[in-house]
């Protein structure tokens, strides 16, 4: 009789699930991005989704935003089915997704913004600008947005344009909201602002979907996380109890048990020099980074680890000249360098292999030997001429000793194979023979063989008696350094030598083992007016443009 008495109470107390996924598989030709997937939120929760790169996070936000239909599965909000694929205007009452990248436009004023395509009644009826401004007014303050309904985007924090989108996300009526990386550019007051805003939000029944990299932000903002790897679903657990190791070790599928590779590998002892190749000191670029220091000896392969938003990719390209940091020096060979000149730092013997080879690293209409020999040209001919029989000796050595495939040397580098392609690239950084080579995740995009030749290549650098710096979150990139520096926010947070788990580095990168300064903020945001007077500009948040010069 009690099980009886209490089946109703159990009943009345169930939620229905704001959103909810089951048996979600996607495949992009032969690519498994998700395999029989899953997840449930429920209304007022905030609930987040964490993985490594290639976990499968973003193709299942792209799944429950309707941008992608899934090959199999059920997807149902508030317990009724998804819907119908290409109906925008129902999709946008039921979820919304605040990018890391904001989707606002600078140009246009808070109100615009909010109303976008929705400013009159009817699409011939003229815009009234005063009911417009008072609809804005009226929803920024329904929902506790502190911003001038009249001001310009371009004029706002990052902060506070993200509120107006979480703002115009829940006008179209949607409960429930995704924010990718949300922290990404925010300094900790304003983290803590979100946060804030968040919990508030939370009380009126929105829920939350949050994907971080920083899982100590888990720990204080979600109740509950689920944990993909490999494309699949691994957890769903209640935050409160679950350890960071066991987090961790979801995420990674490794325990921090003794493994014999990982002790083979912390056997390894490499001959290195007693002369540092590069010395960096107090380096400090607002909003990025503050006060690093790092030294790279002769012989080392040193692997410089972190997470989005850590600053090392912006770390990496200061070394390589294409950021102007606003404090600190710079040495290699005990000779200190210009910063923010990229010529200075392929003179003071630094070659750059740059994050996107695309973009920043080739010119695909021409051939690989214009393109493997673009630091060299000094070298290919008298009084600045260039020899076109100089450029294709020069360029079959290259192409020889980085084993590249390819027809000849006049091949346009465009034919080539994603893997060949990075290798002209890194033929191009090590052409003047370097002492210094800074690579930037370069085994991004690359089959397997490609990838262990060219991590190999610049193992055989550092052993001719000079040095390799990569900057990458991949593990495999890191496993062949002889130490690993993390960052976390802009700071070195722990240090490594050859042997480590991957708990123990993917702890580090997420800031929640090791970090030597656990209280201390990251760096201002210069397009924050609350934060200090930092109003000089002297790099691209975007990143480099110049990355094809190297």
């Amino acid at each position: 009789m009690a099980d009886t008495a209490q089946a109703p109470a159990a009943q009345a107390v169930a939620t229905v699930p704001v959103v909810e996924a089951a048996g979600i598989t996607k495949r992009f030709g032969a690519t498994v991005a998700l395999r029989d997937a899953k997840i449930a939120i429920d209304p007022g929760e905030s609930h987040a989704l964490v993985g490594r790169n290639g976990a499968g996070k973003s193709t299942l936000v792209s799944v429950l935003t309707g941008i992608q239909q899934p090959d199999t599965g059920t997807l149902s909000f508030s317990g009724k089915p998804a819907p119908a694929f290409g109906d925008t205007d129902a999709w946008r009452s039921r979820v919304a997704c605040v990018y890391q990248r904001s989707t606002v436009i600078g140009g246009l004023t808070v109100a615009e913004n909010l109303f976008l395509n929705r400013q009159s009644e009817g699409g011939f009826r003229p815009i009234r600008w005063k009911a417009l401004r008072a609809r804005a007014e009226a929803l920024l303050a329904e929902y506790g947005v502190d911003v001038s309904p009249t001001a310009r985007i371009a004029d706002l924090t990052v902060e506070q344009r993200q509120f107006v989108e979480i703002a115009r996300a829940l006008s179209f009526g949607a409960r429930f909201i995704i924010l990718d990386e949300p922290t990404a550019k925010l300094d900790a007051r304003g983290i803590e602002r979100l946060f804030t805003k968040l919990r508030g939000l939370q009380e009126q029944g929105v829920a939350f979907l949050f994907i971080s990299h920083h899982l100590q932000e888990v720990y204080e903002l979600c109740t509950r996380v689920t944990v993909y790897r490999d494309a699949r679903h691994i957890l769903t657990a209640p935050v409160e109890g679950l350890g960071h190791d066991a987090l961790v070790e979801a995420m990674t599928g490794e325990s921090s048990a003794a493994d014999p590779v990982v002790a083979a590998a912390a056997s390894r002892r490499r001959t290195v020099g007693s002369q540092p190749v590069l010395e960096v000191r107090g380096l400090t670029l607002p909003g990025v980074y503050t006060d690093l220091s790092l030294t790279v000896q002769a012989g080392e392969v040193v692997g410089l680890a972190g997470a989005t938003a850590s600053g090392n990719v912006q770390l990496g390209e200061t070394v390589a000249g294409l950021h102007r940091p606003r404090a600190g020096r710079l040495a290699v060979r005990g000779r200190t360098v210009r910063l923010g000149d990229i010529p200075a730092a392929l003179a003071a013997g630094i070659g750059f292999v740059p994050e996107d080879r695309h973009l920043q690293g080739l010119v695909p209409e021409r051939s690989v030997a214009e393109n493997a020999t673009l630091t060299v040209t000094d070298q290919l001919g008298p009084f600045g001429t260039v020899l076109p029989s100089r450029t294709r000796d020069f360029a079959r050595r290259m192409i020889e000793d980085l084993d590249i495939k390819t027809p000849d040397a006049a091949t346009p580098v465009s034919a080539l194979s994603g893997g060949n392609q990075q290798k002209v690239v890194v033929a191009r950084a090590l052409a003047t023979e370097p002492e210094l080579v800074v690579a930037i995740r370069p085994t991004n995009g690359v089959d397997i063989k490609s990838k262990e030749f060219l991590l190999g290549r610049f193992r055989r650098h550092a052993e001719q008696g000079r040095a390799a710096l990569i900057v990458s979150d991949e593990l495999d990139d890191l496993r062949t350094c002889d130490r690993v520096v993390t960052m976390f926010h802009g700071r070195i947070a722990a240090e490594y030598p050859a042997g480590w788990t991957d708990e123990q580095l993917v702890a580090a990168m997420e800031g929640i083992a090791g970090t030597e300064h656990p209280t201390q903020p990251r760096p201002t945001d210069p397009t924050d007016p609350t934060d200090a007077t930092e109003t000089e500009h002297e790099h691209d948040p975007k990143g480099p443009r110049h990355g094809g010069h190297h």
